[in-house]
């Protein structure tokens, strides 16, 4: 008989050793893995699709119900028991809204734990075989290819950061969509101080920890309460230097296959990093503001872009868009001969402070006219991905359709 396979979800160590000692005597019950975070959760449940996930609702950084809600999106086979010393109605609904199957208040007994454990795993198989077929991981990376993006202004100060940042958020926050982040300006990077994050590991530290592979890769990333991943600068300017392009490349070629959405967080120069992450990413974007300083560089931008045999993936980012500034958007296109790909309009000090509290401004002020630009960036790019996920989908259907039509030619019948 097949054993229920669990994941322990909790922050506190001793309450995870004790629901292990709780379950180690049912001989049904196999407890493949205990983690201490939300985000440990989601990357456990990735790689190792557990039957059932006990996840405490009370948590740092990300908390049970937040998790959930990513988990449906991520690993939508695992089944989520909300633990919780809670147990008032309010948070039994928050749960199951987030996508939990069952809540459990602490304390309960292994005989408690078990039967509810039972009674999720045996609701999910009559579902399954209702369905005469096991539950498909539709967003798979596997059917995805990877978007990778590449933000690059011509200097500091045009809003490459807080644009690279709010998308990501905007991106990964519905939950459908695997989204990294990674920082690229190895000296000064503020991606973590614009997402208040504190980063425990950089990626100096990754490229020091020998073979880059995967499986080292997600162990220095950071969780944004959004889902986001985060793969933080060196955490002082002298550390850079033990990241070199190769370490970049070898990054980017390990992660694009896991991702739905890369970004790239590009310094204001081209050197051997920012050229590398240009040649592995889809999409290149120039983030410009409406100066005259600013488009001198970017229209020298421009061309040694076009040297590199890259124009076809610039896509221009017009940022502070504004009639105060003395030109207009098309004065910007006429001069740079392109097309602007992207306006996100000037709006206000509020979007300042947001910055300064380590808040996206998509989250803390959602219905600025900035917000409203991000959101259609992010639109556009989830549309992008959808169309080429079905061509990709499609494309595996045809392959596998009537598997029979070889022998038929074979045996004539």
């Amino acid at each position: 008989m097949r054993r229920i396979s669990i994941l322990i979800v909790d922050d506190i160590s001793d309450t995870r050793d004790s629901i292990r000692r709780l379950l180690q005597f049912e001989d049904d019950i196999e407890v493949v893995g205990d983690v201490g975070s939300g985000s440990e959760a989601i990357l456990f449940a990735e790689a190792n699709r557990p039957d059932i996930i006990l996840m405490d609702i009370n948590m740092p950084e990300m908390d049970g119900i937040r998790t959930t809600e990513l988990l449906a999106h991520r690993a939508p086979e695992c089944s989520v028991i909300i633990m919780s010393v809670q147990g008032e109605q309010a948070y039994l609904r928050r749960a199951m809204i987030a996508g939990a199957r069952e809540y459990i208040v602490k304390p309960f007994t292994g005989d408690e734990l078990s039967s509810v454990i039972a009674k999720v795993y045996e609701l999910d198989q009559r579902k399954r075989d209702f369905l005469g077929e096991q539950i498909k991981v539709t967003n798979s990376p596997k059917t995805r290819k990877s978007e990778i993006i590449s933000f690059f202004s011509t200097k500091g100060g045009v809003g490459n950061t807080t644009l690279a940042t709010n998308l990501a958020v905007q991106l990964a926050s519905s939950g459908k969509w695997r989204v990294l982040l990674i920082d690229l300006n190895l000296q000064f990077g503020d991606v973590a101080v614009f997402l208040n994050l504190i980063p425990k590991r950089s990626i100096a530290d990754l490229t020091q920890s020998g073979i880059i592979k995967y499986s080292e890769i997600q162990s220095y990333f950071l969780t944004h309460s959004s889902g986001l991943q985060v793969l933080a600068a060196p955490t002082r300017p002298e550390y850079a230097e033990l990241v070199t392009a190769e370490h970049v490349e070898q990054i980017l070629s390990e992660v694009k296959d896991k991702f739905d959405f890369i970004i790239c967080d590009n310094i204001s120069r081209f050197d051997d990093v920012s050229l590398v992450s240009f040649d592995a990413s889809t999409q290149i974007w120039l983030v410009l503001a409406m100066d005259v300083p600013t488009l001198k560089n970017a229209k020298l931008s421009l061309e040694v872009i076009e040297g590199l045999h890259h124009t076809s993936k610039v896509q221009v980012i017009l940022n502070r868009s504004s009639k105060e500034m003395g030109m207009d958007p098309q004065d910007v296109e006429k001069s740079l001969n392109i097309k602007i790909g992207y306006e996100i309009p000037s709006d206000g000090r509020g979007l300042v402070a947001a910055v300064n509290q380590g808040v996206p401004f998509v989250t803390s002020h959602p219905q600025s006219k900035a917000s409203e630009g991000i959101r259609n960036m992010a639109k556009k790019l989830i549309a992008l991905q959808d169309v080429e996920t079905k061509e990709i989908v499609k494309e595996e259907k045809h392959k596998n359709k009537n598997p029979l039509k070889g022998l038929r030619r074979v045996f004539g019948f």
